[in-house]
């Protein structure tokens, strides 16, 4: 009798613990979902040029990925949406023959204007995965520099004891640096060469025989003056 019972309740606790072993391996079964990666989180782009957002993504699915590139503003912007690479739908007037997609998921825009400038984010999604994959990447879009040119706020002759301001100008660019340069080195504040905050006005007090050469940038031991990633006075 005893052993009928024993044998008994083991057959219940097999039968209590089979819901549960069902939902371990339901649970312990990977989860598919698009993976999208990027060797790149900012891309700098020039004003009629054009820029890659250049992506790649991973599925088990063998269908054509849904591509979803938006411009994030406090309402995104949607870019282009896709199966694949045909394009879903008719494109905003600002984009038409401006952008063009590939095979994995990657986005080339012509014709940089100032306002493609911020975050961009692409979404792909596969019917027969769980997950959507996301990424972002951000882009900048500058006019190009033109030549600066250093002006002297004088051209009378110096005592030894006077100061002098040169200060650094240009035309056309966006984001400009400044830098000053002597000899090639990059000059820095001291007790007698004093920079502007933005480093575009530069003052030299108690000029030395030595600063005179200043006036004639790029000649012998001269000053120089530059500015953004090209220009150079």
């Amino acid at each position: 009798m005893k052993r009928e019972r024993g044998a008994l309740s083991r057959a219940f606790s097999v039968l209590r613990l089979t819901p549960f072993v069902y939902l371990l391996l339901i649970q312990t079964e990977p989860l598919q979902g698009v993976n999208i990666t990027s060797q790149v989180r900012l891309i700098h782009g020039t004003v009629g040029k054009s820029a890659l957002l250049s992506v790649q993504y991973s599925s088990t699915s063998s269908d054509k990925p849904v591509v979803k590139w938006q411009l994030k503003r406090d309402k995104p912007v949607t870019v282009v949406q896709s199966i694949g690479t045909e394009v879903i739908g008719t494109l905003r007037p600002d984009y038409r023959d401006r952008i063009r997609l590939f095979e994995n998921g990657s986005l080339l825009l012509s014709d940089l204007q100032l306002t493609d400038e911020g975050t961009y984010e692409v979404e792909i999604s596969i019917t027969d995965d769980t997950f959507t994959g996301e990424k972002t990447i951000n882009l900048t879009v500058d006019v190009p520099i033109s030549r600066p040119q250093v002006l002297v706020a004088s051209t009378t002759v110096l005592e030894l004891s006077e100061a002098f301001t040169l200060n650094c100008s240009h035309e056309n660019g966006t984001k400009p640096s400044y830098t000053w340069l002597k000899d090639g080195k990059p000059l820095l504040n001291d007790s007698r060469m004093l920079l502007s905050p933005n480093q575009k006005v530069l003052t030299i007090t108690r000029v030395l025989m030595e600063a005179r050469e200043a006036r004639e940038p790029g000649e012998g031991r001269s000053l120089q003056g530059r500015t953004g990633r090209t220009g150079l006075a």
